[in-house]
């Protein structure tokens, strides 16, 4: 004993100062030998908790320290014996824990810290898991009792959530088996345990409620008006709900608290079913109630004692528990028929709630009423509003007793009073919600259209109406200005978060309400507009330029208000510009047509006053300001580049002058921003409306509009300085489509094809001159130009080419000839050019791009012999060496070229036909004899991913260069047993397969399972007979291993659907012969253990039961050989 005290004393010490923030890591091993020492001298610490004899020392701690460290450590030498050592421990020494840990819970849990006493209880719990209830009986039975004694009640309580939490949902370190008893044992409970819950809550409320004393009439007692009672039917439920809430003591709270986090656990898990019964339900939202209860809250708080202001937030927490166990209710969506009704009630009584928390009243508006509640709890209110919604709309609307106008009218107020932007982000996303769920009820119920749209028409409206206003800074400015519009989150901002989901939600009503949204949206733009084109008057010539003569500091605040507003309104007319078009497009021709001139009258007033250049009192805010409303106004106009589309049809039908006066003056607008003396912003966004006019509108007369012409001038010029990159490839693009892209509306004897053949030469042959010129240097010993100045002209030279090519890959035959015949000198001097750059990785992969884009999209056009060619050249130029050095010592830019040369080569397998057929086997001695070897055992997953996809393509495209079948075999051997060719070569890729699903990379392993998979489904890969006989259950073995050693759990049911199939091939070799001979080569279980497995897995043939029996034996394996591992050695195994 004395030995043990001195033990334990020596431990306390050495274990304090192991803790210790200032003890060196060095010091820490020391500790851990004297540890170890002190306690089992002859072995090492790590090893002491390993030690089945532990046990009694750590008992002895146990009751003997007040160490927390100690303690813990103690705690957790005994989780590690019953969760990994149990099945080696004597049974006399299991009966002896099973005594000794609840006693001494039972003895010190007052004392105890809270997460000493929690970490006990759930190792008494483990026990149980264990060993309830065969060798441990009154497991389940003593936690009952503990919750029915009023000392021990929370104690009680604290051991029931950790045996929902530890016992319900299992580890895999028990057998299937035994969870699913576990499961069963617990759901026989469950009634007894939630009457001793409900018990406890009612005690608890009904005692407070008695004693309460009865309150003043509160100003919100009228709460019970026509709302309420449309919400409750039962007048007594209204009474009910309407009760003062109750002042609890402390000790109360915390039994009340852990009541409902018990509750709230057990809903995740159990089925809704009569145990979870009305008088529940309702004493759940009694103490919801406490959410929103402001009243106490400001007592706690004007009491003045930081023991009133816990109180106070305990009262809160309580509501916030209560709403957890509510939400985990509605989080379930099969609702059997009998609990519809309880679900109602619930609706009704948080719909109290919901009115309750959102009462306007001279006390309070309901913005500061809900800024008084606890974050958490509004947070969880939100949770249910969206839960109903997305679940239980559909179930609940057509209860004639429950008001859905009504309730939009209280989410309306608890959507536009939110105290925080996360709180109305989300409400925003439960109103997209509830506009989906009316639009698609609409769709799928025509005939009612017009009864739908008329009983939501009024909420929709005042939706709209309040967020428009709330992206105004007219009307919402402080909130705005908190807003940053300057770190990037997820790619946008959080303003333009904010504009984007408010924007979204003003699409959707104008889907449903177009008239009412159009009338509502238009006359709010044009009053920003007027302030915008009344700008004009205010500007002056100074020295240096323009100026806006507006400097008063209000003046200039209130036009910054103005201008942000009505970039934000032009945003939302965009965002509008497609329910103006198809079916509807005459009905709403006259709004669409109104709203795009305007759009057009405001891009040409700002290019044609240089209001992005001008200066301004506030350059700094009002700049930017000028410049983006510039831009967004001719993005809206983009936006609506499918409506003048649809106008061009039309238009070339009636002739009408309107539409050609609409385009002239677009390009009016946009020529003079296309210059390197506009901001890039602005730049881009003229550009990117330009190619929408010569891509989606196509009008004939647009290459004749001087402004275009002055735009074809500029950038064929080679003295005029060249745009930034992208904006040089979009107009690039643009001036391409014009000349390419066939007129709509017209047949093809008045396309003028020969003349914009070569207005489009001339145009390839202008961009392409510096490029074109580069040839003989190529191959000139010496170059006359730098390095770099010639990787410069390359690059802009080929992503304008790459981009025009892309461009028009999906477009006609004709355009795509036309396209080819003015690149085919550019193309020749890229492959000339090509082996002189094959050491220049950076170079090498744009031209890979370029040559890539044009076997995309012109492999036709390039024709047979040229294309050949390519490919020769290709595969001549990367050898081993240079693959080797572009994988393993050029990087990442050396593995985009080698991934872009395999993506050549795809397309080039996947081409139909025999014209490229025999470059299969060069391709596929590359795959395996050159790229594979280098990058096979490598972690990095660079090029693999390429690499597999182009073996999958191969096998895809080219089944026949594997597998020949006769239609005359097939008719004689009534099934087409195919005749094995390049057997060699299909069995190396197959093995590359097979050896991919032994790597970490999950991604990779998805791919390849899925082209698997994807060949099993169209060519029949299983049935095969070299697969089916040589390969099948090899693929089987790894699929199981791996599911085993749980490297890629993410892809169970993947793999599970996979096993499913190989062995559907043939079941009765599966079953006979090769599950067998899995389990005998299974190490770590015994034969006993093995004939259990076996016999545990159904013969079963439908997916479902067959993949249930697949996860089955992996975890029972998992399980056996974990049980294994923790016997003492020498065990006898029965």
């Amino acid at each position: 004993m004395a030995s043990e005290e001195a033990s334990l004393r020596a431990l306390e010490s050495l274990m304090t100062e192991f803790f210790h923030d200032c003890t060196t890591n060095e010091r820490k091993r020391e500790i851990a030998f004297f540890c170890c020492y002190l306690t089992f001298p002859e072995e090492l610490l790590d090893n002491f908790a390993q030690q089945i004899g532990a046990w009694r020392l750590c008992l002895y701690f146990l009751s003997s320290t007040r160490n927390d460290y100690v303690m813990m450590y103690s705690l957790t030498v005994f989780e590690n014996l019953i969760n990994k050592m149990w099945l080696g421990v004597p049974s006399q020494d299991k009966m002896e824990i099973r005594s000794c840990l609840p006693k001494l819970l039972l003895a010190h849990h007052k004392t105890l810290p809270y997460f000493i006493r929690n970490k006990l209880c759930k190792v008494i719990v483990d026990i149980g898991r264990q060993d309830w209830p065969m060798f441990y009986h009154d497991f389940f039975t003593n936690i009952l009792q503990l919750i029915q004694s009023p000392v021990t009640t929370p104690l009680g309580l604290i051991m029931l959530k950790t045996t929902s939490e530890e016992l319900a949902c299992p580890r895999e370190d028990l057998s299937v088996a035994r969870k699913e008893e576990l499961r069963k044992l617990l759901l026989d409970q469950v009634q007894t345990v939630l009457g001793l819950l409900t018990g406890i809550l009612e005690t608890v409320w009904d005692k407070h409620s008695v004693t309460a004393a009865t309150p003043p009439p509160s100003p919100t007692s009228g709460e019970s008006g026509d709302l309420l009672s449309n919400l409750l039917q039962s007048p007594s439920s209204a009474k009910l709900l309407n009760q003062p809430i109750p002042i609890l003591d402390a000790e109360s709270e915390y039994i009340c608290s852990l009541a409902l986090e018990c509750l709230a656990h057990l809903f995740s898990w159990i089925p809704l079913s009569a145990s979870i019964t009305p008088s529940l339900l309702t004493t759940i939202f009694h103490f919801a109630r406490f959410g929103c209860d402001i009243r106490a809250r400001k007592m706690a708080s004007v009491n003045g004692s930081s023991q009133n202001c816990v109180l106070g937030q305990e009262r809160g927490r309580l509501g916030v528990l209560a709403m957890s166990c509510i939400n985990e209710l509605m989080s379930k969506n099969c609702v059997p028929m009998e609990f519809e009704e309880y679900l109602l009630r619930m609706f009704q009584q948080t719909f109290y709630l919901l009115q309750k928390i959102t009462k306007d009243n001279n006390a309070h508006t309901v913005k500061s009423r809900l800024e008084e509640l606890d974050e958490s709890y509004i947070e969880k209110f939100t949770d249910f509003l969206r839960l109903f919604v997305s679940v239980h709309l559909r179930r609940i609307e057509s209860y004639s007793q429950f008001p859905v106008v009504e309730f939009l009218t209280l989410l309306f107020k608890y959507t536009f009073h939110q105290p925080t932007h996360e709180g109305y982000f989300s409400c925003l996303d439960i109103w997209t919600l509830f506009l989906d769920y009316l639009t698609s009820k609409i769709k799928s119920r025509l005939g009612d259209k017009e009864a739908v749209l008329n009983r939501y028409e009024d909420a929709l409206v005042l939706l709209l109406t309040e967020v428009l206003n709330r992206i105004q800074f007219r009307y919402n400015q402080a909130q705005l200005e908190e807003l940053d519009d300057e770190t990037l989150d997820d790619d946008q901002t959080e303003w333009q978060r904010y504009l984007r989901q408010s924007l979204e939600v003003v699409a959707k009503v104008m889907e449903l309400l177009p008239t009412h949204a159009f009338s509502t949206l238009f006359p709010v733009l044009q009053d920003n507009l007027e302030v915008y084109l009344g700008l004009q008057q205010f500007i002056v010539t100074s020295g240096s330029g323009h100026r806006l003569n507006i400097t008063a500091e209000n003046d200039c605040r209130r036009l910054h208000c103005s201008l942000r507003d009505l970039s934000s309104l032009l945003q939302a007319v965009g965002r509008l510009a497609e329910y103006f078009i198809g079916d509807v497009f005459a009905a709403r021709f006259s709004d669409a047509l109104t709203v795009v001139e305007r759009l057009v009258k405001v891009t040409l007033y700002g290019s044609q006053i240089k209001l992005y250049n001008i200066e301004t009192a506030v350059p700094s805010v009002l700049k930017p300001d000028l410049i983006d409303v510039h831009a967004q106004s001719l993005a809206a106009l983009q936006a609506y580049s499918h409506w003048l589309a649809q106008y061009c049809s039309e238009a070339h039908r009636q002739n009408t002058q309107q539409f050609v006066t609409l385009i002239s003056t677009t390009m009016d607008a946009v020529t003079p921003l296309i210059s390197t003396k506009v901001q890039d912003k602005l730049l881009l966004s003229a550009c990117h409306l330009l190619v929408s006019l010569a891509t989606t509108v196509r009008p004939v007369f647009l290459i004749s509009i001087p402004a275009v012409q002055k735009v074809f001038n500029r950038i064929t010029d080679a003295s005029a300085q060249r745009l930034v990159d992208k904006a040089q490839v979009l107009v690039c693009r643009a001036l391409s489509n014009i000349l390419l892209l066939p007129w709509p509306n017209l047949p093809e004897n008045e396309q003028q094809w020969p003349v914009r053949s070569i207005n489009h030469a001339s145009l390839i042959s202008a961009l392409s001159r510096d490029y074109r010129n580069l040839k003989p240097n190529a191959v000139a010993p010496q170059r006359k130009m730098p390095l770099d100045d010639t990787k410069v002209i390359i690059h802009q030279t080929l992503s304008v080419l790459e981009d025009i090519v892309e461009n028009i890959s999906g477009e006609s035959t004709k355009s795509r000839q036309i396209c080819y015949q003015s690149l085919q000198e550019s193309v020749q001097v890229s492959l000339a050019l090509f082996p002189a750059f094959i050491h220049q990785s950076d170079v090498t992969d744009e031209m890979l791009s370029f040559f890539l884009t044009l076997f995309r999209g012109l492999r036709v056009q390039m024709g047979v012999p040229f294309t050949e060619q390519i490919i020769q050249t290709f595969l001549n130029m990367f050898t081993r060496e240079q693959l080797a050095e572009s994988i393993l010592h050029e990087g990442s830019t050396g593995c985009r070229v080698v991934e872009k040369f395999l993506k050549i080569l795809q397309v080039v397998v996947q081409e139909p036909g025999q014209v490229f057929k025999p470059f299969l086997p060069s391709i596929i001695s590359l795959c395996m004899e050159q790229v594979y070897p280098i990058i096979a055992e490598r972690p990095s997953p660079d090029v693999k991913a390429e690499l597999f996809e182009l073996l999958f393509r191969t096998l895809h495209h080219n089944w026949r260069y594997f597998f020949k079948s006769t239609v005359l075999a097939s008719v004689q051997r009534g099934i087409a047993e195919e005749q094995m060719e390049n057997e060699p070569q299909f069995s190396a890729i197959m093995q590359a397969f097979g050896q991919s699903f032994l790597q970490p990379d999950i991604h990779l392993f998805k791919q390849n399972l899925f082209y698997l998979e994807t060949l099993n489904t169209k060519q029949k890969l299983y049935h095969k007979k070299i697969f089916r006989t040589a390969m099948l259950f090899q693929f089987v073995n790894v699929l199981l291993q791996v599911l085993v050693h749980k490297s890629h759990d993410l892809l169970q049911e993947e793999i599970g659907i996979a096993i499913y199939n190989m062995a559907s091939v043939d079941f009765d070799g599966f079953f006979a012969a090769f599950l067998p001979e899995f389990l005998t080569s299974c190490d770590g279980v015994d034969a006993n253990q093995k004939n259990v497995l076996g016999r545990n897995f159904k013969m079963d043939r439908d997916l479902p039961s067959f993949t249930q029996n697949v996860h089955r034996l992996v975890n029972d394996l998992r399980y056996y050989r974990l049980c294994n591992d923790s016997l003492p050695p020498g065990t006898v195994k029965l």
